[in-house]
Order: C-alpha cells, then structure tokens, then sequence
C-alpha cells in the first residue's frame, strides 16, 4: 500500500522526477512520444529594493501607520500612498481587483506603478487594511530616476533581431553536437535548450548551412521600428516554441512572418488620466492558438551596481500557445532581450437551486481517498453547498455558457441543467488528441438520473495495447475528475478563495469578481504522459488542467485518479490568483516564488490527505509506481527522511523550481504538525453545512470563544486558513521570508497571534528562523543562504519548554 509511509521507511533520494504547471522535465519515466514534451520559460530580475513590512514600527514611514478606525479603507489607501510616495514614484492607480475579505475583514488594495503614462509591468503595491490601521504592505514600485519617455539607456548596439537568433541556433547546434542531451533545468535568462533529437540537429544544421552560415553570419541591416513589436515578438516565439521546425521557420522566413501578422490597435474610449494606452492584438502569429495582445510598458532591471532598478522599455506580450500561456517583457528596442517570463500554465442574495433538480451521484473514489490503492469506489452525492457552489454542479446560465457563445438560446430559463460534466466551477472531458479544443471533446452522459456510475476494470495487456485499455475506462476517468475539481473549488472557497479574490466560475452569483472562468479539466491528455500542468491566467479568463496517463506500470495509470496530483494543480490556481491580487497572474514566476507556487500544492494535497494517525506521505507514488514518489524526499518530521532546510536550496540540483517548492512544502508540513499538536486534528476538512439564511453554524469546527472572524479550532484546518489567508497578505514575487511573515501576520489577524511561537518554531527548526541570511539571490532561486534556528526572544521560554 502506498496510502502513506510509515516514519521508519529508509528513502533513497530520487533525482526529481515531477509534475506541474513549470518544466516537463527529462524522467526515466517519460516514454511518451517525440516531440510531446513540454517546454516552459521562467525567469525574471530581481528587485534589490523590493519590501514586504509587517513590523507596525516599519510600516510609520511619511506619516501615520494608523488612521481613524472609521475611515472606509480605500479612503485609508489612498492617504497610505500620499504619505508615502514621493514624485520619483510616478504615477498610481489602485487597482480594480481589490477587495475585502469577508471573514477576517482584512481589505487587499493592489496598487500599479506608471511613469510617462506606462505601466511598470513590475511595479506592484499591496496593502492591507482593518479598522483603518495599515496590517502591512508590500512594494516593488521603482524608486530611481525617471526615464525621459520611451529611452531605454542600457541598451547596446542595435542588431537586426535575426542575426542574434540566428547566433542562438548557431550556439545550440554545437551543444546539440556535443552532447545531446538537454537538461530541462537549463531555461535561464532567455538560454532555452532544444530538443535533443536527430531530426533536431538536423534541421539546425540545414538553417545554419543556408541562412546563417556555418563559420560566419551575414550582416542584416537593422529595420526596427520602436512602435513594430512584431520583430520582438517574433524573437520571444522564437526562443518559447518546443519545435524546433517552427523555431527555425521563424529565422528563415523572419520578413515573412513578421509581414504576415495581422496587427489590430485597441482603443480605448475612456482612458485613465496619465496613462497611455498603447496596445494591440496581433494574428496569425507562428505557434500561438490565439491573438497575442501586446502593450507597451517598462520593467525594472537591476542596476550595475544591484542596489537598486533601472527602467527599460519593453513589450509586454499575452501569448496563449498550445502548451503554455505566457506574459513575457521584450526590449521594446533590438535586440530584443527576452527580460521576463511568466508561464500562466482570485454580495448578493445567496442562489437557490431550482425546484425538482436532481442531484448528481458517482461512483467515485470519495474525497480523503487518494488513489485506487487506497480505497475502493463507493456512490458520493452532488455537494450542494449554499455558499460555495449555491446552485449544484450541473447547473450554468445559458448566458454563461460557452457551448451557447454567439448563438441563439433555445429557451428563456436563465440556468441549463445538465446531465453531463459541465458545470459553473469546471469543464471535464477527454483531450486525446492533446489539442487547445474542449467544448465537442467527449464527456460521459448519465441522463435524467445523472447516475455517473461507470466501469473501472483495467486489464494488463501487451504495451502496444495499452493506450487502448486505458482509454475504455474514460466515463469513469472524467466522473472523477469531474468530482474532486468540485470538491476542491468548494473547499477552497469556504477558506476564503471566493468571487473576489478570484476563483474560478463561470457565473459569480454578482457576488463581484470576473466570472466566465471556469476550469477547463482534460482527461488524458493526448499532449504527453507522466505529468499534468495548469494555466493560470488573471481573473475572468478560463484555468486550464491537463492530466496525464502515466505509463509506469501495465496497465497506465490514469493521473486523473490520484487525487494528490489534481489539488496540486488545483492549488497552482489558488496561489497564483491569491498572491498580488486576482487580475496578476505574474507573481509567481520563478525563483523562490516560483518554487513556493509549487511547494503550496505538495502541502495542501497531503495535508487534505492526511490522518489524525501521524503518516509520512509521498507525492504520486500511485501513478509513479513508485513507494517513494516523484520528489527527492517524503513529506516527513523525520530529518533522517526528509533533511531538508532552508539551507537546502543552495544544493546542485535546487535551482529549479518543483525542487525549490520540496523544500517549502516540507517546512510547511514541519509547521503544521505544531499546530496539530496543539490544537488537535479533524477529520473533516470541510466546514459545517450553513443554515438556510447563509449563516455558518460553528459545529466542531469552530472556535465558540472567538468573535468576529470565523477561526478553526483544529491544528489542520487551522493551518489549511492560515497558509490560504497568508497568499492574501504577502507581497507580489514574495521570498520564503516573506511568505513565512504572511502566514504568522496572518495568525495575528485570525487568532490575535495565539499561535507566534509555534509557528515560529516550526519555521526555524527546518532553517527559516528569523536569524536565516540569503546573499547573492539569483532569479532562478540561487544565492548563498544561512539556516537560522533561533526564534523571537518572546519564544525562547516556549522552545525551552518544548525542547
């Protein structure tokens, strides 16, 4: 059985076998077709000058950290930044997507930096507000000299962008020769490696030999227009694509698809004041599936001296591709340096269902059962949950509903009710053939009775067959996939992942948020095996979850059955929507960001499997085939099991991100133990049903002595509150610094900071204590730290005691 490890299992290290939304890595595992592996870009600068303060002795810069408790906190926003900006910050503007928590009362205002009118794609401020006092604040706006409009002074001499691209397959060829081999870690700063295959080489050579040549390259006079992004483009397309065909079809044929664009300025009836809107869609753009929309704005880069940013100007493109859908930052002049990359790869009356609806029933793995090893199927009914998903599963607005999408509705009801696995929180069905299309892929139906009781009985066969069986069995797959996606959007949503902040629904009830973005979940993914991934886009626009067959064991195992790999993907969703606010999808792109994007949903998915009797876990053992899992480690308290500390991320091999996320998601796992040991543990994640009128009664699962905000009374559900109520407070891009300081401010806001020293001791006993020093911090996660085990000298007492 591999439900769970006992704590006296002797592990092996792995070499990082992994699954997310980041890097489809090189594994012993992958024996999928040539070609299907997905690429995925990373990367970003770093910003020296870049705060997230909750010391109240921090947060009195300009003027006062307190304002009156009446003042409405918007009003308190508004007198924060005049306080505390100063001309050189520019321009502001508070962002549409903020909005107040409704359980801890906790307002989240996001701030955008522009200077000459453009947005600074990486100038963010989030503050966060109750009783008009500033909780904290987060700010990575730029603080140097303002650029006169449109200079970028650090560029170099201008080369035609072709030249440069042509030098990059040229560098690739002669490391394809070398070596043949790709290390898919190797995406840093633009240095993306090419598949590894003869057709590869190849092909290379073909272009080399015939546009670039072999031993020299030819000279192109420069063209570049600052207002024709196209070359810019082009170059991103260039260095994004997997195939190595398109990639050079570009080089070859640069003029030509740079002409064939289909270029549509966007305007703008009402611009804001001070703001240029200088945007466009671009068509027929080589490997996307959708126009790219492009805008001009500036990015900060890090100074000579790293002490601080200077501004250059850059496209900023939205480039939806088969596999990916990339927000990336291109030097809006030649050579067009690819800066940053973020791979997308957050009241009203309560709704009633209507009268005579049938609930859904499917015989399913039931929820806190993780995989075929370690349960069996049994017959679970349609949640309807009043406040997470008010009107069932099944049920959609015709208006909402994208199977309708300019066509003329055959009724006057306002709700569809189907009997398929299409509903208002997500969108499941077969992608076989591993395409963008899902609306006409196949799903099962279950009738009038919407009984989704289907047949589950793989049979070993030959390995040429085996594709066959896996896919007789996809009823049952996309049942189940159908039914832990709800499970997860209800969850999360009553631990405060909402409309506001985010989530995602087709049609949000007008409890505010944008809506029309349910989760589109693919069963058996064509596009390739031994993973899955999840798109992200900003608030209003469709998530999008792939899952794999794996092909470790005869017959395939169906990812779509391991529950711990879909909250995982899942939990890319939460964090990304949560983190910076529901309309930036770009706070989690790299880095130690990047790797806690990751770590977050390694945590939740074995936390929401865990047992009140402590159990090591281990991530997609069951699909892996594999006792150990797909991580270097076990989640365990047990440092001869899982070593791992802060310290750890300086190790070969750490630099990536699903590695960097082992690491968080382990002191993460360190620190609720604390809790639990406190506080004890549920069984049941899932809050008390609430009362007709919406109220939520406190059952078991609330704390009785505490008014105000809601407060789970159990260690478990506890930190599951925390970590989700910590993604709303830190800063965009946050450090493990900072998001350990959002977790324990956000104790302090939900208990009165009950939990300071528990908290702080779970942290520093794996390294992150406040005594842990990082140098030299690169933008892939590299730099020299220094675990720090001490804690606060308030705690002293409390860790002697416990000692």
């Amino acid at each position: 059985m591999r439900c769970f490890l006992t704590a006296s299992l002797v592990v092996a290290s792995l070499t990082g076998h992994i699954y997310g939304h980041r890097l489809a890595e090189s594994s012993p595992l992958d024996e999928g077709r040539a070609g299907l592996r997905r690429k995925s870009l990373g990367f970003g600068p770093e910003h020296p000058h870049a705060v997230f303060k909750t010391n109240p002795h921090d947060i009195n810069v300009n003027g006062p950290g307190n304002y009156f408790s009446s003042t409405p906190p918007m009003q308190v926003a508004r007198m924060f930044l005049r306080d505390y900006l100063t001309p050189s910050h520019g321009s502001h503007v508070i962002r549409e997507d903020s909005y107040t928590d409704k359980n801890t009362g906790v307002t989240h205002v996001y701030v955008k930096q522009f200077v000459n009118g453009l947005e600074v794609t990486d100038g963010d401020m989030n503050i966060n507000i109750k009783d008009g006092q500033i909780l904290s604040y987060g700010d990575s706006f730029f603080k140097g000299d303002i650029p006169a409009p449109f200079s970028n002074p650090a560029v170099s001499a201008l080369r035609e962008p072709r030249q440069e691209a042509c030098e990059q397959l040229f560098q690739s060829y002669h490391t394809l020769l070398r070596t043949n081999v790709v290390d898919s870690e190797q995406v840093i700063m633009g240095q993306s490696p090419v598949s590894a295959d003869t057709e590869a080489i190849s092909v290379l050579q073909h272009i080399h030999e015939s546009n670039c040549g072999m031993f020299g390259l030819p000279e192109f006079t420069n063209t570049d227009d600052i207002a024709d992004f196209r070359p810019a483009l082009l170059k991103f397309m260039a260095t994004a694509t997997p195939n190595s065909k398109v990639a050079a079809d570009i080089i070859n044929r640069f003029d030509h698809h740079k002409d064939s664009m289909l270029v549509t300025p966007i305007s703008h009836f009402a611009p804001s004041a001070g703001q240029h809107a200088i945007e466009f869609t671009a068509d027929n753009v080589p490997d996307s599936v959708n126009p790219v929309k492009a805008k001009l704005a500036y990015v900060q880069v890090p100074n000579e001296a790293r002490d601080g940013t200077e501004l250059h100007l850059v496209w900023k493109f939205e480039v939806e591709m088969q596999d990916n859908w990339y927000e990336t930052a291109v030097s809006a002049t030649a050579p067009h340096q690819i800066i940053s990359v973020v791979d997308w790869a957050s009241d009203a009356p309560t709704p009633k269902p209507q009268p005579g609806v049938v609930p859904g029933v499917y015989n399913v793995l039931k929820w806190g059962v993780n995989d075929p090893e370690c349960g069996e199927r049994t017959p679970e009914t349609e949640n309807f949950d009043s406040l997470a998903s008010p009107v069932g599963w099944h049920s959609i607005p015709y208006a909402n509903d994208p199977s309708f999408r300019g066509a003329r509705l055959p009724t006057k009801d306002f709700y569809r009710n189907t009997t398929t696995t299409w509903g208002n929180n997500v969108f499941a069905q077969e992608n076989w053939q591993g395409q963008n299309s899902y609306i006409d892929n196949y799903r099962p139906e279950a009738g009038k009775s919407k009984k989704f009781d289907f047949e589950y009985d793989p049979q070993e066969t030959e390995k040429p067959d085996a594709m066959d069986e896996a896919q007789k069995y996809i009823n049952h797959t996309i049942s189940q996939l159908f039914y832990t996606t709800n499970m997860v959007h209800d969850l999360y949503y009553r631990y405060g992942f909402d409309e506001v902040s985010g989530n995602f629904q087709q049609y949000n009830f007008g409890r505010g948020g944008a809506q029309n973005d349910a989760v589109i979940a693919n069963a058996q993914d064509g596009s390739g095996f031994n993973n899955a991934n999840f798109m992200t886009p900003p608030d209003g626009q469709n998530g999008r979850m792939r899952m794999y067959l794996w092909n470790t064991a005869i017959p395939y195992r169906d990812g779509d059955l391991e529950a711990g790999i879909v909250i995982h993907e899942l939990s890319h969703g939460l964090s990304t929507r949560l983190t910076g606010g529901p309309a930036n999808s770009g706070c989690l792109g790299w880095g130690e960001s990047g790797g806690m994007g990751e770590g977050w949903g390694d945590f939740l998915a074995t936390i929401i499997r865990s047992k009140k009797l402590y159990s090591d876990y281990a991530m997609g053992s069951w699909a892996a085939n594999r006792a150990n899992g797909i991580r270097n480690y076990p989640y365990s308290l047990d440092e001869s099991i899982n070593p791992s500390t802060y310290k750890t991320l300086d190790k070969p091999g750490y630099w990536g991100v699903h590695a960097i996320g082992e690491v968080w998601a382990e002191i993460l796992w360190v620190v609720s133990q604390k809790l639990i040991e406190k506080h004890g543990f549920t069984e049941e994640l899932y809050p008390p049903s609430p009362s007709d009128d919406g109220t939520v009664p406190l059952g078991d699962f609330y704390r009785a002595d505490k008014k105000g905000a809601l407060v789970p009374k159990h260690g478990n559900s506890l930190i599951v509150q925390l970590v989700i109520n910590g993604m709303k407070l830190q800063t965009c891009r946050p450090s493990f610094f900072e998001a350990r300081d959002a977790i324990i401010q956000a104790d302090q806001i939900l208990t009165g900071g009950e939990n300071f020293c528990e908290l702080w001791a779970g942290f520093a006993s794996r390294g992150l204590g406040p005594d842990a020093i990082v140098r030299d911090r690169t933008p892939w996660g590299g730099g020299s730290r220094t675990n720090g085990y001490s804690v606060p000298p308030a705690c002293e007492e409390y860790l002697s005691k416990s000692a």
